[in-house]
């Protein structure tokens, strides 16, 4: 039998209150089977701060701090020093927050943080808009996406400006460690967060967590649509550690956008040439990623002559 890698061990019960096929839910279940027990999660107004249950039930084994919606990098931060003033250091400190909570209204006290380099890890689930409170389009939606507050048919008004980069933002605050992830490919997840944890200072993943109801995609195709998006390069899978880029996966023979596209309803307004124009997009980005791996490769070499 092949050996498993996924840790059997689970940190959170059945019974959550996510929607059918739910990759945020597959997101906490995978970062917690790294992290461990000994965690404490800060969570702001999110999914997951419903998803839990209804108090005092809930399906977390491990601590959760629910904080104001911008303000989970200041209570990672402030969760930190409170174990440290008691000189307690094996305890993970986890920040998790949606796109909405981390790249839009967070953002700021994120920045902070990480500034300051205090000792975390913080994850976005990234469902590429405020899913919570109304499917409503964030800075993370997708150029081209159909969201509440992007209504397509007459008046064509889906998301035009093109999806905020938070890896690239965090990478660029020189913190140790950057990836992305996404919940169909759970080992490279897994390993991403083990080693996120192991690094002192800051750190952040965004991990790609598909959201059935609010991208009008059928609940069974939920992992099908997080390997496609990694197969298509339309979120391709790296990391940047210490300046270093390494992407995890290259995909054999690259999927197409429309392939990507057709299983999700938020995309069928669409016109061939909007897809054609994000196409090229998302192959310039794939080649500008693949030169900076190329680039970057001997940063953090030690010098052999």
């Amino acid at each position: 039998m092949p050996k498993l890698t996924i840790p059997e061990e689970e940190f959170m019960s059945p019974g959550h209150m996510g929607c059918l096929g739910c990759g945020a839910t597959l997101a906490m279940r995978y970062v917690l089977k790294a992290a461990g027990k000994r965690t404490i999660l800060t969570v702001p107004a999110c999914c997951w701060a419903v998803m839990p249950g209804i108090f005092p039930y809930s399906c977390m084994k491990v601590p959760m701090l629910y904080n104001a919606f911008e303000a989970t990098g200041a209570a990672a931060s402030g969760v930190r020093a409170g174990l440290k003033a008691k000189g307690i250091k094996d305890i993970n400190v986890i920040g998790f927050a949606g796109d909405g909570g981390t790249l839009d209204i967070g953002i700021q006290s994120l920045s902070g943080a990480v500034e300051r380099g205090d000792d975390f890890l913080y994850i976005c689930y990234d469902n590429e808009a405020y899913m919570n409170t109304g499917i409503q389009r964030s800075s993370s939606t997708p150029v081209g996406a159909w969201t509440t507050t992007t209504p397509v048919g007459k008046t064509k008004e889906w998301k035009k400006a093109p999806k905020k980069n938070g890896v690239e933002i965090m990478a660029a605050h020189k913190i140790p460690y950057t990836a992305t992830a996404t919940i169909g490919y759970p080992e490279d997840l897994i390993k991403k967060v083990k080693k996120a944890l192991s690094i002192p200072g800051s750190k952040y993943i965004q991990i790609y967590s598909p959201c059935p109801t609010g991208w009008r995609l059928s609940p069974d195709k939920t992992v099908e649509v997080a390997r496609l998006v990694v197969e298509s390069c339309v979120y391709p899978l790296y990391e940047v550690e210490n300046g270093r880029y390494i992407i995890s996966r290259k995909p054999a023979k690259k999927k197409t956008v429309k392939e990507y596209f057709a299983i999700q309803g938020r995309f069928k307004h669409l016109p061939e040439e909007v897809i054609n124009d994000i196409q090229k997009s998302v192959d310039e980005e794939w080649n500008l990623l693949l030169k900076k791996e190329e680039y970057t490769k001997d940063i953090g070499k030690t010098a052999t002559q």
